[in-house]
């Protein structure tokens, strides 16, 4: 197993983009996410020479070049980076403890718009029950101006939109 001399601190936002900047890269890492634990590493270099080539099946020295390539440059970079970790002798890779901060730049992989859209989605329908009620002439409820309660609706959207936006 190799010893990783890695950094403890988290990754720059650069770093992060650096990292992402490499197709093979950014293809091991979203691997990992997919498969959520320990990978082999000629698992992932079947993956991305599939997806590099233009035929089926895979050349053998795409294969091979790719393999290489993940071997000398990309692990030991991401094992740097306290991406993944590498073991070289397993020939086996698994997230990191900086693995989470690479994932969120990566789409469809970040928790905090999904809450958000869910809380706009309840609001949002929140706000046409309540013109569905108006309509009806449910008690109460039906002395609400629909225009009024629609744009207060649309409101607190856009209120919430450009909190989530500033912090």
């Amino acid at each position: 197993m190799s010893v990783q001399t890695s950094r403890s601190d988290s990754l720059a936002e650069s770093e992060v983009f650096h990292i992402l900047g490499n197709d093979r890269r950014r293809a091991i890492v979203q691997l990992l996410a997919r498969e959520s634990g320990q990978v082999d590493v000629s698992d992932v270099a079947t993956e991305i020479a599939s997806n590099e080539s233009d035929s089926t099946p895979v050349p053998n020295n795409l294969y091979k070049s790719v393999y290489v390539s993940l071997q000398q440059t990309h692990l030991p970079q991401l094992e740097e980076d306290a991406v993944i970790e590498y073991d070289s002798d397993a020939k086996t890779i698994e997230p990191g403890p900086n693995f989470a901060d690479v994932l969120t730049y990566i789409d469809g992989h970040d928790d905090d718009y999904s809450s958000v859209l869910a809380i706009h989605l309840a609001i949002s329908v929140l706000g046409l029950l309540l013109v569905a009620l108006a309509g009806l002439q449910i008690p109460v409820i039906a002395n609400l101006d629909p225009v009024l309660s629609t744009v207060l609706v649309l409101l607190v959207v856009a209120a919430s939109s450009l909190y989530q936006l500033l912090n």
